[in-house]
């Protein structure tokens, strides 16, 4: 069943209901007007009837024989017809009942929303029988002219009165129909909006990968230097180890051979170190919402160390106790990676040549972990300084970057109400610094 025939089908058992209220009204009216004058034929026939019709048209409605918006072409007439009859019966003018004329109009006008025929054909019955009446009882001319007066200007009143609902019933369908339509759009603009985040989500999970497979293809020459020197002692340490075991007859030095076999197990586990390392960061990151500061710093000199290479030394100060910071395991790598890589490039593109000098320090500051990286590079140029975290903005030629390395960086640290900016060093070389506010402290500025 849809929303419209349910709507008919409850205004017309509200209209059934009111039928059959105003029905039982009327006997007791006529209970009423019995106890109080005296019962009639004359009197109980016109009450019957009158009752006996709007239960008729009540149920002529239930039963969809009469349609709810022509009610009151059904029982305006005979409401009017017994409401005359009544006057008439009960003296004319000077019956009680005779400024329940003036009455009729409005409920009409009640009963007949929809439409303003009934009312103004109420109106105008009783005018005319305002007049009849007062012919009938022999009122003065002048006393009649009032009664018409009255109850026109009452008629006059219904009237306008059903037509000013009715403008304002329209109204509201209209104001009810353009909410309606701004609230379709509203929710269209809202699936836009969602559709915008979704896309930009992606956009954004792109643009990581992007970077991040850019810094795993600038350390491959790296690995593959790395991973060949323990292979080169493992595959040396292996041939010996073959040839004291086809040394048939000769001694054996077990102390010798299990410190060859320790050597090899060590170059093997730093084969498997370098190669898990870059498994881990070269996949989607799904991490959580938390870093350990120690640990991340840990794993990105590891990554880095197979760029760094020959070009210098990495220096670690850790402070004791660091928190957990709100930037995830993951993130924190490759911002801290990203630092490290970019102080190699700058250190190798030095002139003249140096050999490179990068620190990381990491200590606890209010309510969050202050880091700094460092390098004895050429330093920022100042007119560089300002665009560093510019989206694709790069100094390096084509091929060694895509400029969005430093902005990512700083996009992570932003979203976790962190901050990130350069520097250059008075001794030379540039210094980025970092602060993470810890997992359950207050935002605070970064020291």
């Amino acid at each position: 069943m849809t929303a419209d025939s349910t709507g008919q089908r409850a205004l017309i058992r509200v209209k059934m209901k009111n039928f059959f209220v105003c029905s039982a009204l009327l006997i007791g009216g006529f209970i009423a007007h019995g106890l109080a004058g005296g019962f009639s034929l004359a009197l109980a026939l016109t009450y019957l009837g009158w009752c006996a019709s709007f239960m008729a048209v009540g149920a002529a409605v239930g039963a969809g024989w009469i349609p709810v918006k022509s009610t009151g072409l059904w029982t305006g007439p005979v409401t009017l017809g017994a409401t005359a009859v009544l006057i008439h019966l009960t003296g004319g003018p000077r019956s009680p009942c005779f400024p329940m004329l003036g009455s009729l109009p409005f409920a009409m006008a009640i009963f007949s929303p929809d439409t303003r025929l009934p009312t103004v054909l109420a109106s105008v019955w009783v005018v005319a029988s305002t007049v009849v009446l007062d012919v009938m009882a022999g009122v003065a001319l002048r006393e009649m002219l009032m009664h018409v007066a009255s109850f026109g200007l009452l008629g006059a009143v219904a009237i306008v009165g059903g037509q000013t609902y009715r403008r304002m019933s329209e109204a509201e369908k209209v104001a009810q129909q353009e909410r309606l339509v701004a609230q379709q759009e509203r929710l269209a603009v809202l699936e836009q909006l969602a559709e915008s985040e979704r896309r930009r989500v992606r956009a954004e999970r792109e643009r990581a990968e992007v970077d991040r497979l850019v810094l795993v293809g600038q350390l491959a020459a790296g690995v593959a230097h790395e991973v060949n020197n323990p292979l080169a002692f493992v595959k040396s340490n292996l041939g010996f180890l073959e040839r004291e075991l086809r040394n048939e007859g000769g001694p054996l030095d077990v102390a010798e051979l299990r410190d060859v076999l320790a050597e090899t197990q060590d170059g093997v586990l730093r084969i498997q170190q370098i190669v898990m390392d870059l498994r881990r960061f070269s996949r989607e990151m799904e991490g959580g919402d938390e870093g350990l500061v120690e640990d991340a710093i840990h794993e990105a000199k590891r990554l880095a160390s197979v760029r760094l290479r020959g070009l210098g030394d990495m220096a670690l100060e850790i402070g004791p106790g660091l928190p957990l910071v709100r930037l995830g395991q993951r993130h924190l790598v490759q911002v801290l990676l990203n630092l490290l890589v970019n102080a190699a490039d700058a250190v190798e593109d030095a002139e003249p040549a140096r050999r490179a000098v990068i620190a990381v320090r990491a200590r606890q500051v209010g309510g969050g972990v202050r880091l700094e990286v460092e390098d004895n590079g050429p330093g920022i140029p100042e007119d560089v300084l300002p665009r560093l975290f510019e989206p694709f903005f790069t100094t390096k030629p084509p091929g060694k970057g895509t400029g969005l390395g430093l902005a990512l960086c700083r996009e992570y640290l932003s979203r976790v109400d962190g901050s990130l900016h350069a520097e250059n060093r008075p001794e030379g070389g540039a210094r980025f610094v970092l602060w993470l506010p810890a997992v359950g402290a207050l935002t605070s500025a970064a020291a």
